[in-house]
């Protein structure tokens, strides 16, 4: 009982802060808070019944252990390699073979601290596991939150939609910022349908292996399919997503749109962008377009790994808490 009163309070948080601002870090964390109080909850209720409610509870935990520890590093590995033969070799097409890789690094870990190995190496790998552990509610955290966010909000009534750039192929626009680029286009269409005149916001600059700037690509590709060059606006000095979106807005503020303005990015973006825009007091929301599904896992994991960089700090101190205070409670 008391687990389920305690999950009230973060509920609460999480809704107020939704309210005031879908693009806070912290709704992440509140919902993650409120899911494992509520597990916790339902977990004691079950083991307190008697008879087949016990029971399923006991499958439910050794199929969720058997997917953690088996099926998800298997199925992490396989898209990691994947990722290798269809997008080549690079760090970021790695983070999903190396994610499974580590959690098979966790479960062996596990493994050897329950063999009696002494009490201080117990403790050693109990921290281990503890920052694993930490690592692990985060992500699950974040992921969820990024699908409320994608799933909620605004989708209409725009005075400016802005297009977030991504990779050119030389001078060809790629099936990824394809995606955002007809998303956009549909919002655009949307727009004028109901009788308004949005400007659209071409972003990106221009990277060492491309032939034009992205805006320029992404003008030219939009304007094939029907919309007015002059409806067209292009920003192409911007290189990160920070960039995309202080850039943008300044254009915007210089042709007097200062309503509701949104930004498309692929699905597994859109929640860091949101998040970057909120830091830049950018009004301004984020829409996302879809992403072909072998390219998710190591995205949302280079998506995790960049908003665990915005406050290395945090991250670092709340670990360290942990850590002391199970290797206190192990050692004593």
């Amino acid at each position: 009982m008391i687990f389920g009163i305690a999950a009230v309070i973060p509920a609460l948080f999480f809704v107020v802060g939704v309210l005031r601002d879908r693009r806070r870090l912290a709704n992440a964390v509140w919902l993650g808070v409120t899911l494992v109080l509520l597990l916790l909850w339902l977990l004691f209720r079950a083991a307190a019944l008697e008879g087949r409610a016990e029971v399923a509870a006991g499958y439910a935990f050794a199929v969720v252990l058997v997917g953690l520890g088996l099926v998800l590093p298997v199925a992490l590995i396989a898209n990691g390699v994947l990722m290798l033969k269809r997008e080549g070799f690079k760090l970021a097409n790695l983070l999903s073979l190396l994610a499974g890789l580590a959690i098979f690094g966790v479960g062996f870990a596990f493994a050897f601290a329950t063999a009696r190995t002494g009490p201080l190496v117990d403790a050693v790998i109990g921290a281990l596991l503890v920052v694993a552990a930490y690592v692990a509610f985060l992500f699950v955290s974040l992921l969820l939150y990024s699908v409320v966010y994608g799933s909620v909000g605004r989708r209409s009534g725009f005075d400016a939609i802005v297009v977030l750039g991504a990779g050119l192929i030389g001078d060809r626009v790629p099936p990824l910022l394809a995606n955002r680029l007809d998303r956009a286009l549909r919002l655009y269409r949307r727009e004028v349908g109901a009788g308004r005149e949005p400007l659209v916001v071409v972003s990106g600059g221009q990277g060492s292996d491309e032939a034009v700037p992205e805006a320029v690509a992404m003008r030219d590709y939009l304007v094939r399919r029907g919309v007015p060059e002059e409806a067209v606006v292009l920003e192409d000095r911007a290189t990160t997503t920070r960039q995309n979106l202080g850039y943008s807005a300044e254009l915007l503020a210089e042709r007097g749109r200062s309503g509701r303005a949104v930004a498309v990015t692929n699905n597994f973006h859109v929640f860091r962008a949101a998040v970057l825009a909120r830091g830049l007091r950018l009004r301004m929301q984020i829409i996302g377009a879809p992403t072909a599904w072998y390219f998710l896992p190591s995205a949302f994991l280079r998506e995790f790994v960049a908003l665990l960089a915005q406050n290395p700090v945090a991250h670092v101190v709340t670990c360290g808490l942990l850590v002391a205070g199970h290797l206190v409670l192990a050692l004593t």
